[in-house]
């Protein structure tokens, strides 16, 4: 959802905690900027209302949501998730994404999909995908392309070990510019991560200690700051080393 608007901080609120109901946005004070709508927020007439507590968000240049910490996901068109397949039918297969209800992924929505060269996957299989469509009461749509229909990152993600967070630990992975933790591990070790907003990351690396060691960094920095992530990391490294 786009709308137009002025100011690059048109709210009070940024940052801080709002719960359902909460007014975080007033429209008819802004003009002239876009301003997308993320996860739990939604237009009223002039005004943009949260649906659910949590903290307000912004990523720059125009994009507002509310980030809370959840165990289970509520799809959201954009969204880079991680999906496993439980089940194919001759039009689409049909993926667990941690939400209310199965997604379906058509056969056709891969780079240069056509009837001759539909892929195949085995149950169980996971891949990360990009939701396309998400209605409320309906099944998300999800494709292996990008925006402008290219594999991009999208696909089968092959070995490895995939754990799953909250939604709130994912969103943390994929802050802007970088994720201490992440950051501090990639400056000592070599691997390779993918993180699906859905509250699942996959990492993998040509050693299973260094996949153990990073997922266990992971899952341990959701509530610290980012100089406790980095002192995390070195204990952690250190331990490894001795």
């Amino acid at each position: 959802m786009e709308i137009d608007s002025s100011n690059s901080h048109p709210t009070s609120l940024l940052e801080k905690i709002v719960v359902p109901g909460d007014v975080v946005l007033d429209l008819s004070k802004l003009t002239n900027q876009t301003i997308k709508l993320g996860a739990g927020l939604r237009q009223e007439c002039d005004t943009i209302s949260s649906m659910k507590a949590g903290k307000l968000r912004h990523l720059k240049p125009n994009k507002y949501w509310i980030e809370s910490s959840e165990k289970r996901y509520a799809p959201c068109v954009e969204d880079a998730i991680l999906g496993i397949v439980v089940d194919s039918k001759p039009d689409n297969f049909l993926i667990d994404i941690k939400g209310p209800s199965l997604a379906f992924l058509p056969v056709l929505a891969f780079e240069g999909g056509t009837r001759r060269n539909i892929p195949k996957f085995e149950v169980g299989s996971l891949l990360y995908v990009r939701v396309v469509k998400a209605n409320s009461g309906m099944n998300a749509e999800l494709s292996c392309t990008d925006a402008s229909g290219k594999a991009a990152e999208f696909g089968p993600l092959k070995g490895g070990y995939m754990f799953e967070t909250s939604t709130g630990l994912s969103r943390m992975l994929l802050s802007s510019p970088t994720c201490p933790v992440l950051e501090a591990l990639g400056k000592k070790l070599s691997f390779e991560t993918a993180v699906g907003l859905n509250g699942r990351v996959w990492v993998n690396a040509s050693s299973p200690s260094t996949v153990i060691l990073v997922s266990n960094a992971i899952k341990s920095s959701e509530f610290l700051s980012g100089v406790q992530q980095r002192i995390m990391v070195e204990k952690l490294l250190q331990r490894v080393e001795q």
